[in-house]
């Protein structure tokens, strides 16, 4: 049995993702809201938003118009890559973590979208929790 877990394939291009759409927009960090307009479109994280009947093209517009609207103190003048924050790589390691701790070997999107909730005084996560008609 290995010790250690790997990302699924699916997981892997959300987690790309997530730093593309902040590099796309000279973000200097990738936050988690980041993170979570990439896991909208991830199989696994999409198939369980679906099932907690959450509206993924309003959560795409409100999270998009949040990342565009109020992380615009992020916006660098420099050609680099944006960076992971301390609350993105915690939500990759607490679904690493509870993965590893299942006997399971593959963290999914849906793992990572779970660790979210556990950031409560991110916007991701309050996005996830509030009903589509107060989202915003």
């Amino acid at each position: 049995m290995r010790s250690y877990a790997t990302f699924s394939p699916s997981l892997e291009r959300a987690l790309h993702q997530a730093l593309t759409i902040a590099n796309e927009r000279h973000h200097e960090y990738a936050t988690l809201e980041h993170l979570l307009l990439a896991l909208i479109d991830d199989q696994d994280a999409g198939a369980v938003m679906r099932a907690c009947n959450v509206d993924l093209e309003h959560l795409k517009r409100i999270v998009t118009d949040y990342i565009d609207r109020e992380l615009d103190n992020l916006v660098t003048g420099y050609d680099e890559d944006s960076k992971p924050t301390a609350a993105f790589q915690r939500v990759i390691q607490r679904a690493v973590i509870h993965v590893q701790s299942s006997n399971r070997e593959e963290v999914t999107g849906a793992n990572v979208l779970v660790a979210i909730f556990a950031e409560r005084e991110s916007h991701a996560a309050y996005f996830l929790q509030e009903p589509a008609d107060d989202a915003l």
